[in-house]
């Protein structure tokens, strides 16, 4: 019997301590809002319940698709869908997630292409990231703000001779389809090799052929160690095109916060307006100028506003923007662009005339401005900018003048041969970035007139030559250059004699000076046969 009885006490104990755990037990319930599809359209969902859901909230479907809670109505909400939303019926469940879109930023960023949602697509594997920052972000406060000191060296002598962007800088590219305007942002990102300037591409909408083509260039040139490439196709759901730079901004910042300098690139920011179009038209938003909603002003300017140069306090960080524009038919004065050269801090025109002439980058100087960069400029480059400005802008004016055929006096013809000498100069191939010291060497040449006596189809080869010469500056001037100091007269003479004896091949050979004729040497002329004397 006792092994009975000692069974029957195991068996008590048992079912005590399972009464106990029973009776201690709560339940914690998780309240949890789940809603449903009631329709589906290109981009964009509606969806019934979620009733405590906010603005911008990010929502998920079936599948892994996450969408952001646009409109808020009082019986609906309108989703931007995030991805492929092929797999989507009316009546699936839809759930909240309690927070807002956010992505993915750090140095493990860098040398990767993703997509908005911070989604590898180099094949690289998973990107290696302790931190994620919201993507919409206010900017920050003016307080917070230093004024814009340092240049931004492009490598373009069109532009930081006479354009120049500073460090914190918003500068508009805007021109025609097919005038190199990603071809002088991807330049300017290869030229920050050196330099200690981060990069993040964003590509908005292109075709998956031109971003290979970029990033394949970046990575021959070895850019991909400091720049990160945000991508969504034209074939991606508009919502990816919408969030794209406010995602490509974000990584940008935590950079900036961390003290350093960064130059970012929305390339372009016509294809996000029109996403933004389509998803506002999709979700009945009404329409204004174009077909645009009224807030179209209100989604560039809280993006570029994020732009700046921050207090040494905040740790002395800045965030350059280079925004991209594609204008039609040369109309600069049409809704987006306008709306963007208001918002930005100046504007690099290229003209599709001067691409036709083989003028490469083909920058409008009299249309393009800088509004800040002029205050970040070498000391080195304001010597000799304001003078070549001024004589390029008289050679355009008397060149149209010229075609008409008119006689030109001989000081008109000095003016149109020294401009023609200034535009040859600044033409400048392809991925070919020039020093600084070669710039101003260039830059000096030009302003004392070296050129001049430089035949037109020789300048490509006499510019080569002084570039190459200006390796043998002292050293002592090449390290006024990065300074804010005044190049000196002697520093000046010193450049133009470098100059003038790496010309001094390519002048014309004097003609040799003749004797006059006196009268004496003058024979009379021969009588014809049966000529009379009178």
């Amino acid at each position: 019997m006792e092994p009975a009885e000692d069974l029957q006490k195991v068996f008590d104990n048992a079912f005590a301590g399972m009464r106990e755990a029973r009776e201690a037990f709560a339940p914690n319930l998780v309240p949890r809002e789940v809603g449903t599809i009631t329709s589906i359209a290109t981009g964009i969902a509606k969806v019934s319940g979620l009733p405590g859901v906010g603005f911008d909230e990010l929502v998920k479907f079936p599948g892994d698709v996450f969408g952001i809670a646009f409109n808020v109505d009082e019986t609906e909400i309108g989703v931007v869908l995030l991805g492929e939303y092929w797999h989507l019926h009316a009546g699936d469940e839809v759930e909240r997630t309690g927070r807002v879109m956010d992505v993915a930023v750090g140095d493990g960023l860098l040398g990767r292409v993703i997509d908005p949602l911070g989604r590898p697509l180099d094949g690289g594997g998973p990107v290696a990231s302790s931190h994620r920052m919201p993507i919409e972000r206010p900017a920050s406060p003016i307080m917070d703000r230093a004024p814009v000191t340092v240049p931004l060296q492009t490598g373009l002598k069109v532009i930081d001779a006479l354009i120049p962007v500073g460090r914190g800088q918003r500068e508009l590219i805007l021109g025609d389809r097919q005038t190199g305007k990603t071809a002088i942002a991807i330049d300017t990102i290869l030229n920050q090799q050196c330099q200690n300037v981060l990069c993040v591409y964003c590509a908005i909408g292109q075709r998956a052929s031109a971003v290979a083509k970029v990033v394949a260039t970046l990575r021959e040139k070895g850019a991909m160690d400091y720049t990160v490439v945000v991508v969504t196709e034209g074939n991606d759901a508009p919502g990816l095109a919408y969030i794209a730079p406010y995602a490509a901004t974000s990584i940008a910042e935590h950079f900036m916060e961390a003290g350093r300098d960064v130059l970012i690139v929305y390339d372009d920011l016509t294809q996000h307006a029109r996403a933004y179009r389509e998803l506002s038209l999709l979700l009945r938003r009404p329409p204004g100028r174009e077909a645009f909603p009224g807030d179209i002003f209100y989604i560039h300017s809280r993006l570029l506003e994020r732009a700046t140069h921050l207090r040494q306090e905040r740790g002395g960080g800045s965030l350059t923007a280079l925004p991209i524009i594609e204008t039609q038919a040369q109309n600069i004065s049409a809704y987006i662009p306008t709306n963007l050269i208001s918002i930005t801090d100046g504007q690099i025109y290229l003209s599709p005339s001067l691409f036709e002439l083989g003028v490469l980058p083909a920058v409008d100087v009299g249309k393009s401005v800088s509004r800040v960069g002029g205050k970040a400029q070498r000391a080195a480059y304001r010597a000799v900018a304001g003078d070549l400005k001024l004589a390029y802008a008289q050679f355009e004016e008397l060149e149209t003048f010229a075609r008409f055929g008119a006689r030109l006096d001989e000081n008109t013809t000095k003016i149109i041969e020294h401009g023609r000498r200034i535009r040859a100069c600044l033409k400048q191939p392809e991925s070919a970035p020039v020093s600084v010291a070669a710039q101003i060497a260039v830059l000096l040449a030009l302003s004392a007139e070296l050129f001049d006596g430089v035949a037109l189809n020789e300048m490509t080869e006499a510019e080569q030559a002084v570039r190459a010469a200006a390796a043998d500056m002292p050293a002592e001037v090449r390290a006024r250059f990065d300074s804010a100091e005044k190049l000196s007269d002697e520093d000046r003479e010193a450049i133009i004699q470098i100059a003038r004896a790496a010309l001094a091949s390519f002048q014309p050979a004097p003609e040799p000076e003749t004797a006059p004729k006196t009268k004496t040497d003058i024979k009379p002329k021969p009588k014809a046969a049966g000529e009379e004397s009178s």
